[in-house]
């Protein structure tokens, strides 16, 4: 009975940081290692990763990488000398700095080039109530870009750069 309630309830973790990772826009594999991790007692390799979650050896690897690289990951000392192992890091600053730096940075920077190009395309389209009504977008556009370019260092200094 209690094996069956540790199921479900690992089970309902892994559930909700798929369900996170889902409105992040990221990979549905990154969610459920994260979610095992996090409800694990002890470390995992990627081999137990792939055992218990029943996904591609490249999955559990392309996730831990991308895990890894937002700073929600670490290795850890396992069983086993020859195998990796990782655990989840916790600390939610950590993790919300990680997501800015890897997710929320190059999107930023990319959009500078996007709106550049949009600016173009306005710029060049004849006159008409379209043309007034694609350059009020690419404005508001704008002023979300800029709003995001002040509120992303106010938010890292508040967790902490």
């Amino acid at each position: 009975m209690e094996e069956e309630i540790d199921y479900q309830f690992e089970a309902r973790v892994v559930e909700f940081f798929c369900d996170g990772v889902r409105m992040l826009g990221l990979p549905k594999s990154v969610g459920e290692i994260y979610g095992l991790l996090f409800i694990s007692q002890s470390p995992l390799s990627l081999d137990d990763l792939v055992n218990r979650l029943g996904i591609s050896k490249g999955s559990a690897s392309q996730g831990l990488k991308m895990l890894r690289e937002l700073g929600a990951v670490k290795e850890a000392e396992g069983d086993n000398l020859r195998r990796s192992y990782f655990q989840p890091d916790v600390e939610l600053k950590r993790l919300a700095r990680g997501f800015i730096k890897e997710q929320v940075r190059p999107h930023l920077a990319s959009g500078d080039g996007k709106l550049a190009d949009l600016k173009r395309i306005v710029r060049e389209a004849p006159d008409s109530e379209g043309r007034q009504f694609y350059h009020e977008r690419l404005d508001q556009l704008e002023r979300w870009s800029k709003k995001a370019r002040v509120a992303l260092p106010l938010l890292q200094r508040f967790l902490g750069r």
